[in-house]
């Protein structure tokens, strides 16, 4: 999650990058908004996002408010 200068986002959201792909997600839903991951990677973020919604929504918060957002434990 970064955030992007000059951007106003409505979504709150998040980037990723897995095996040189990129893919955005939605942090409410965990469905894919943007790129293209296999089916069993997306499946894996969004039990993911399941695990880490409360972070994720804190760090966007976090991020309106131009402070930098807390790591959160990647997949492995």
């Amino acid at each position: 999650m970064y955030a992007e200068a000059g951007e106003r986002h409505n979504t709150p959201h998040f980037h990723t990058r897995y095996s040189g792909q990129r893919a955005t997600f939605s942090i409410e839903s965990g469905d894919l908004l943007a790129g293209g991951l296999l089916r069993a990677q997306i499946r894996l973020i969004q039990a993911w996002v399941e695990m880490h919604r409360a972070e994720l929504e804190n760090n966007w918060r976090l991020l309106i408010t131009g402070d930098a957002p807390n790591k959160i434990p990647p997949l492995r």
